[in-house]
This record gives structure tokens, C-alpha cells and sequence, in this order.
């Protein structure tokens, strides 16, 4: 299966010798995952492909939209 560079967010992880994982955001730790969260992470992104899993990051991050990019568009200080 091909990614596009669409897909890519920039995201990656990293599990730790002590079972938590890394999730880094261009390179810098965006958050870190422990226990539970952790091992449910691995199981999870395990069963995805590219795409999901840089979803499934961005969510855990909490780097990802939040709803209200539409009425962003629309305010008067981001009209042309």
C-alpha cells in the first residue's frame, strides 16, 4: 500500500525498554504514554496502516482539529 505525502503528519513513536511509549511530533516528544494507554497504543497502531496510525497520533496529542476551523474561515480577521 502507497502513502501520500498527505498522509504523513509528521508523527512517530518510539516503545520505551520499560513499556511506555514516546510519541514525537516532527522530532519533539509531543507526548508520553504509560501503562495501560500504552499497551492498548501498541495493540492498536500494530493493526493499522500508515495513515490510521498518524491519525490515531495526532488524536493522542491532542494535534488535530478541533471543529471550529470553519467558523475561523468566516471571522473578520481572516478575510481577505
Amino acid at each position: 500500500m502507497k502513502t501520500s505525502p498527505a498522509d504523513d503528519l509528521g508523527f512517530t513513536h518510539r516503545v520505551r525498554k520499560d513499556g511506555s511509549v514516546e510519541v514525537r511530533h516532527y522530532g519533539r516528544l509531543a507526548a508520553t504514554l504509560r501503562n495501560q494507554a500504552a499497551s492498548e497504543f501498541v495493540d492498536e497502531v500494530q493493526s493499522l496502516d500508515f495513515a490510521e496510525a498518524q491519525q490515531l497520533m495526532a488524536r493522542l496529542t491532542g494535534n488535530y482539529k478541533h471543529g471550529n476551523e470553519r467558523f475561523a474561515r468566516e471571522h473578520p480577521r481572516n478575510r481577505p
